[in-house]
């Protein structure tokens, strides 16, 4: 080959080689690119999947007509009590499971929460993890207590950093790793860590880091559990409210780090901020259905929910239109965890029947959907 028809040949590859590495770098790709088949096909799925309806903690207590709880009854969930199946997106919380502990803040214990979330992979639904860890430079402080500079203490010590890992990370791989199906196979699961990160209630919230500490601690610990070969999680990025896509990207990780776009934002002061929350919660949604399209990934109102449900139409005249043309893969609100504090009918509540109107329009699915969705193959 003469010099001439070289330098043509190598500027040719080079030039390839580039366009090659543009389109490479402009697609966005799952976040662990070794993530189990039935992993990346519910990823998938969840794009153009019906909004699933979820409720955190729902096999695991709930509410009797007369207002006492029930506790991990066998086959029952307050949503089943009502419609006759599950809903088809459950969460659970990983909080204490850092601390060693056997159940986490709300007394759910690990080994029943391994098998509620194979039961509800069993049934074609999906499971959503969240973590309210305590403190790790102070263990004796909650989620909730202040410790200001949190993170960047972590970051900047290399001792503190691998004491995290250790004591914080590692329970946590082992959890993820252990959730099996009947057949063998890992369990996938969307996992919602350092939620709410826009508010400054949480010890990783905004007052305590800056925007690129809050980001480069969500890359470590997405690397911590790619490298420990935890291949059957979808990572949930997930705001409280937002003013703006600016203030919703301001703490964003990256393409790369994310595989689901989330928001969590609760109904208060009903029924005088009924427009209001309706028509806020539709306008973040649409924000987040556009960087969805434009980034290639389902997205979701993560938490919601108005406590104690006192709107008897607040299922068919609150959620159903926030959720119109909105594409959300999931809505979840939060648990039945006692009489002053639930988020979901149970049997004799004054909006059980606005529920059943909810289920019964089809837009929103629960387990019958899910598994007619096929959202794991």
């Amino acid at each position: 080959m003469n010099k001439l028809k070289s330098k043509n040949f190598f500027n040719r590859t080079v030039l390839a080689m580039g366009l090659f590495a543009f389109i490479s770098s402009s697609a966005v790709a799952q976040v662990d690119t070794k993530a189990t088949t039935e992993t990346t096909n519910l990823l998938n799925n969840l794009k153009s999947v019906k909004t699933l309806f979820g409720h955190q903690d729902d096999p695991v207590y709930g509410l009797n007509p007369d207002k006492t709880r029930w506790v991990d009854d066998v086959d029952r969930s307050d949503i089943k009590s009502i419609i006759g199946e599950y809903p088809a997106l459950i969460g659970y919380d990983l909080g204490h499971l850092e601390l060693g502990k056997s159940a986490n803040l709300d007394n759910v214990p690990f080994d029943k929460m391994r098998l509620y979330i194979t039961d509800q992979y069993e049934r074609g639904g999906v499971s959503t993890l969240s973590w309210h860890p305590n403190n790790p430079l102070d263990v004796s402080k909650t989620t909730w207590d202040k410790v200001e500079a949190t993170i960047p203490t972590i970051l900047n010590d290399n001792k503190a950093l691998r004491q995290y890992k250790k004591t914080f990370l590692k329970p946590l791989a082992l959890f993820f790793k252990s959730l099996k199906a009947q057949n063998g196979e890992a369990v996938p699961v969307i996992f919602r860590p350092y939620h709410e990160h826009t508010g400054s209630w949480f010890w990783w919230g905004a007052d305590y880091c800056s925007e690129e500490e809050y980001k480069a601690f969500w890359k470590m610990t997405v690397d911590y559990f790619k490298k420990k070969r935890v291949h059957n999680l979808l990572y949930a990025y997930s705001t409280d409210k937002f003013r703006s896509e600016e203030h919703y990207l301001e703490r964003y990780p990256g393409d790369d780090y994310v595989d689901i776009l989330g928001f969590d934002a609760y109904h208060r002061n009903a029924p005088s901020s009924n427009d209001a929350f309706v028509q806020s919660a539709k306008e973040m949604l649409q924000t987040i259905k556009k960087l969805g399209l434009e980034k290639d990934k389902p997205y979701a109102l993560s938490e919601t929910g108005l406590e104690q449900v006192t709107e008897a139409n607040w299922w068919t005249n609150i959620v159903l239109p926030v959720l119109e043309d909105s594409g959300a893969s999931y809505i979840m609100v939060w648990r039945n965890g006692r009489p002053n504090h639930f988020y979901a009918p149970y049997p004799g509540h004054s909006s059980e029947s606005d529920f059943k109107k909810m289920a019964e329009s089809g837009e929103v699915l629960f387990e019958k959907g899910a598994k007619a969705a096929s959202l794991y193959k």
